[in-house]
């Protein structure tokens, strides 16, 4: 690992997860799973190597969930780093389970999320979560409406029993968040969004706003990366390649944009890593802003 790819975390902008500050440049742990989300890696030890590159490289949020594998990515987890740097926030998601053909379902009951918590708190070896995303599972591809005050409400009940710090909320409407709020202080939330994937702009700049961190999955595109001519000049003029000006273009769109990029690869995580010193000029903005917009 290079001095200057340490540096590219080590000397980031924070911004406060929970009650925490943490570099805006993180690490998203699905893509550690086998092929779709589902069974053990093809290469454990690469797996591994990639988790402890990560926090040498001075990342400090590592975003995961029990229901990637299942089960598999939190073990990798723990047997990579435990016992965990004090300055370390390991995020996970409860709210979906996996069948046996690995479907996406929603697991939003009471006894489903205290499953889901234990079985987080169990296969990461903590006796306390730092931040628990509840994964609204009315629409598996988007958020969609509908009443999360049950789930929720069982959520901040394990919150009180001292097993979760801080909760957030992913794949949600900015109503659902509005009406979580009523309930528990909400301290992070989590949607799709990416330079050409731009539907919660207004959600972002009202979050921050009101302080709270955004965090965007996929976004890089997830499984169909982000492909466009205006990124693929902007990359060519700045040395770059087209999904670090992705990242960097994230950075720059808000202060309260904390990114999770995923990779099974040291080598590329290192090329995440370096765009966080990738500088964007103004022209190159105004030419990424026709790549997408939600407004």
């Amino acid at each position: 690992m290079t001095d200057s790819t340490h540096d590219s975390a080590a000397t980031g902008t924070t911004f406060i997860l929970g009650h925490r500050p943490v570099h805006r440049l993180g690490y998203g742990a699905m893509q550690l799973a086998g092929k779709g989300v589902f069974g053990p890696p093809r290469d454990r030890d690469a797996a591994l190597a990639v988790l402890r590159a990560a926090v040498e490289a001075g990342v400090d949020h590592i975003d995961t969930s029990d229901f990637y594998g299942p089960h598999i990515t939190n073990q990798l987890i723990r047997e990579a780093l435990h016992p965990y740097r004090d300055d370390l926030v390991i995020v996970t998601k409860v709210g979906a389970s996996r069948g046996a053909d690995a479907s996406w379902n929603p697991a939003l009951s009471a006894e489903q999320l205290r499953r889901a918590v234990h079985d987080n708190l169990r296969n990461l070896g903590l006796e306390r979560l730092e931040v628990v995303n509840l994964r609204a599972m009315f629409d598996v591809h988007g958020p969609a409406e509908g009443s999360l005050e049950a789930p929720l409400t069982a959520l901040a009940e394990l919150q009180q029993q001292g097993l979760v710090r801080h909760i957030g909320l992913s794949n949600v409407t900015a109503r659902q968040i509005a009406d979580g709020q009523r309930i528990c202080r909400i301290a992070c939330v989590q949607n799709q969004y990416n330079l050409a994937h731009r539907s919660d702009d207004d959600l972002i700049d009202e979050l921050a706003r009101q302080g709270l961190p955004f965090v965007p999955f996929f976004p890089l595109g997830g499984f169909s990366p982000l492909q466009s001519a205006q990124l693929s000049e902007v990359a060519r003029q700045l040395d770059a390649t087209p999904l670090q000006v992705a990242l960097a273009w994230l950075l720059r769109r808000s202060p309260n944009i904390l990114l999770i990029p995923g990779t099974s690869s040291v080598e590329h995580l290192q090329e995440n890593m370096a765009a966080g010193r990738l500088h964007l000029p103004q022209a190159a903005m105004d030419t990424l802003e026709q790549v997408g917009s939600g407004r």
